[in-house]
């Protein structure tokens, strides 16, 4: 591996630790009721925001409480990004291009995984619904989207990264295009 490309890596690896010090994921919701909005912002070790304010509304349509004691994932985040960071390191340290090609496939395996947690996270909570809640509309769930807007009922839910997820979004594309740089650069000489 390039020197240059090295130091990316090595930068790109630094940039992933913002994740542990701000929210990876928010969910805003957006009403009438509440014209400032509620907000809900997802850390690799818990949950802030409006969630009070949200359980209490999510009561009235049968939802689940949401409690950080419910999700394993807050302990296991933390291990798994800090060790997806020292295999970054380590990659840059050794300079080895099939080491590169692996730690990118396990951001990539990860990055799977937990986009598919976060879907069943999603799901679970807005179809799961108590069949004796205040309100029913039949055949209507409020599964929040994942990424993007969705309108439930007078509801305009929004589900995007935050500074901790762009941190790792941005060092993740920039790993992933060191690595094909360096797999034509290396074709190539």
């Amino acid at each position: 591996m390039k020197t240059s490309s090295r130091n990316i890596v090595f930068l790109c690896t630094i940039l992933m630790i913002g994740a542990f010090f701000f929210p990876f994921w928010k969910i805003i919701l957006e009403a009438p009721q509440y014209p400032e909005g509620l907000e809900m912002k997802i850390w690799l070790y818990k949950i802030t925001g409006d969630v009070d304010k949200i359980n209490g509304l999510n009561h009235y349509i049968g939802m689940k409480l949401i409690h950080e004691d419910e999700f394993p994932e807050f302990k296991i985040m933390p291990w798994a990004l800090g060790f997806l960071i020292t295999f970054g390191l380590l990659s840059a340290l050794l300079r080895k291009r099939a080491l590169l090609w692996a730690w990118v496939s396990a951001l990539v395996a990860a990055g799977g995984i937990a986009f598919v947690d976060f879907y069943q996270w999603l799901y679970d909570y807005g179809h799961n619904l108590n069949p004796h809640a205040a309100i029913k509309v039949p055949g209507m769930s409020y599964q929040p989207p994942m990424l993007g807007y969705k309108q439930l009922l007078n509801f305009l839910a929004g589900s995007f990264p935050d500074i901790g997820g762009y941190f790792v979004i941005i060092a993740a594309g920039g790993i992933l295009t060191i690595a094909v740089y360096e797999q034509f650069y290396r074709k190539n000489k």
